[in-house]
């Protein structure tokens, strides 16, 4: 065998051991997208209104406003960015 397949079939080696068993990575990637995105949510149920939603709750959710408001810029970003939530929830079980 040369030198550089058996080069490449030892990186492909570590390439799949390292899939198989580090998990960390993946495993902390996920659970940030998730906490972010159940923040999205929560920050949409409470101000939808922000993005032209009429919710009658907004009232109400005012209360919550000093400890949501730094979050709210990047936010109201995220969510206009983004072409549609279902598609984007989609991908994450889908093929």
């Amino acid at each position: 065998m040369k030198k550089g397949k058996r080069d490449k079939a030892l990186e492909d080696v570590k390439l799949f051991f390292k899939g198989a068993f580090d998990m960390h990575e993946r495993s902390s990637s996920f659970m940030k997208k998730e906490a972010h995105d159940e923040m999205d949510n929560f920050l949409l149920i409470c101000y939808g209104d922000l993005l032209g939603i009429p919710l009658p709750t907004s009232y109400y959710m005012l209360e919550l406003l000093p400890y949501l408001a730094e979050d709210l810029d990047n936010w109201e970003k995220r969510i206009l960015r983004r072409q549609s939530v279902v598609e984007d929830r989609w991908g994450d079980f889908c093929c």
